[in-house]
């Protein structure tokens, strides 16, 4: 015979609160009122963006690492080479996001080594969709991992990039994508100054003035940091495979950014001083 449901009186009800209702019940608290906080613990990752051009993709990525309000890592990579024509930027719990990539590095280089030949860009974006599918009981608990792969696809000969949401739903994008707490400011930043058959440098370009505007708006995003010579991490895929840019060409890029903002602030003085 099945055991009663208990039953509490309306002063004593416990109501949508599972743990209170355990407790009223007489069985042990099994911690599930921590789980949030301890999420908030956990290292995360922040800003990546996507950008399409003539002839390939650019894939770049912030190096802060934030767990609440805290800053716990000012260097973390987000930016991975998946194979030789295909990469990952990682956004949300970083550790199980890092694990996630080396994991799927790992099968593109077993499924080439049995069949002979590389996954398709598709299939290598079904195969991340189904291990993105498989953390979502970590993510129900604020464990979540939303990366972007993007990549060349060899066989239609152009760049390509998708987008996944945490319950390892994939959509391609045909222009640009980005992930992130600061997604939403980098996201403006490239609608306003993307250009369709744009080359590769107006690409790489566009994606540092995008991850400096979202480190300037949201604050777990970070930003060049000259004194420590950390730099967001910028990478292309084409034809040719996956490059990372080199740091000095990265400090290059930001610093023209950063000149582009002091003479516009300047101006801006110059204009109050006038009225």
């Amino acid at each position: 015979m099945f055991p009663s449901l208990p039953s509490f009186t309306s002063d004593d009800d416990p109501g949508p609160d599972f743990s209170a209702l355990l407790a009223a019940a007489g069985m042990p608290d099994p911690g599930l009122r921590d789980l949030a906080f301890a999420a908030a613990d956990v290292p995360h990752g922040t800003t990546c963006v996507a950008i399409k051009y003539d002839n390939g993709v650019v894939l770049a990525g912030d190096r802060r690492a934030t767990s609440g309000h805290q800053i716990s890592h000012r260097t973390i990579e987000k930016v991975f080479q998946a194979d030789r024509h295909s990469g990952v930027a990682i956004a949300g719990a970083a550790g199980p996001a890092i694990e996630m990539v080396k994991l799927f590095q790992l099968q593109l280089e077993h499924y080439e080594k049995v069949e002979g030949k590389a996954l398709s860009l598709e299939g290598k974006a079904n195969q991340l969709s189904q291990m993105i599918r498989g953390n979502l009981p970590a993510a129900m608990q604020g464990l979540a991992v939303v990366p972007i792969f993007a990549g060349y696809d060899l066989r239609r000969h152009r760049g390509r990039l998708f987008q996944f949401d945490v319950t390892g739903g994939r959509y391609e994008e045909r222009l640009f994508a980005t992930t992130g707490s600061g997604s939403m400011h980098a996201t403006t930043v490239i609608k306003l100054g993307y250009n369709e058959g744009q080359s590769r440098a107006a690409a790489v370009a566009l994606a540092a003035n995008a991850l400096f505007e979202a480190a300037d708006e949201d604050a777990a995003t970070g930003g060049p940091d000259l004194i420590r010579q950390v730099y967001p991490i910028i990478a292309t895929i084409d034809v040719d495979g996956f490059e990372r840019l080199a740091q000095d060409e990265v400090a290059g890029l930001f610093g023209e950014v950063m000149e582009d903002r002091r003479r516009l602030v300047a101006n801006e003085g110059d204009g109050e001083v006038a009225r």
